[in-house]
């Protein structure tokens, strides 16, 4: 009698300790999966991208302010070059740029690369000049990554990450773009953002010659001779 009570016991006391380490490994998890979400709905499909506010804080606070007031609705990829980026958030269809917030401080120091899929902020030549654009890097874009603090190496804050829908860029960028006015690569058929909302359940990741506009990230030219 008392050995099977002391098995029951022995039971219970297992449960237990299964039921605890089971609630800190869940909890774990909810750690690790609560980076803000924020789905984009375009006319051409719909994106996920996920922040990372433990290396860019100030970059996803901006990005969720202007999430939170609708700023994205409405406006277009107005830059899209394929295996290089899409670049959007600051004009509407009609090429008109909306007022922003004050720039906030460039924190492209982050240990964050500028890799295929990530989300990175826009801006002047001066470091610290990012408002409300961003681009989306389609291929390793080494050159736009932090080297030292100098305005011409300090590159360009990465703070976030496509999760899903990355082909519904990657078709972005290729479509057939225009000239309009110091705009370069304008899709010729309007990529429009029709809706972005944070999301309250998290989703699982894929397998994954005019001078430049103010905001505009330039690609270097290929060095070499010309062949042919």
């Amino acid at each position: 009698m008392l050995s099977s009570r002391l098995l029951i016991r022995s039971f219970l006391f297992s449960a237990f300790i299964s039921a605890m380490l089971f609630a800190s490994v869940a909890s774990a998890e909810e750690v690790i999966s609560g980076k803000p979400q924020v789905e984009f709905q375009t006319n051409r499909g719909i994106f996920v991208v996920e922040l990372y506010p433990d290396k860019a804080p100030a970059s996803v606070a901006n990005f969720l302010k202007y999430i939170e007031l609708g700023f994205y609705d409405g406006t277009i990829f107005h830059r899209t070059i394929k295996n290089f980026v899409v670049q959007g958030g600051g004009l509407t269809a009609d090429m008109l740029q909306k007022s922003t917030y004050s720039p906030i401080v460039n924190e492209s120091n982050n240990g964050l690369k500028n890799e295929p899929g990530t989300i990175a902020m826009a801006r002047a030549f001066d470091p610290d000049s990012a408002t409300s654009q961003f681009f989306i890097n389609l291929t390793d874009n080494k050159y736009l990554n932090f080297y030292k603090p100098d305005p011409h190496y300090i590159g360009y804050a990465v703070f976030g990450k496509v999760i899903k829908g990355l082909d519904v860029l990657q078709a972005i960028s290729a479509t057939p773009t225009q000239v309009i006015g110091l705009n370069k690569n304008v899709p010729i058929d309007p990529v429009i953002v029709e809706h972005t909302r944070l999301l309250d359940m998290p989703v699982m990741p894929e397998s994954q010659s005019s001078k430049p506009t103010p905001t505009e990230i330039t690609k270097p030219k290929a060095k070499g001779k010309k062949r042919g």
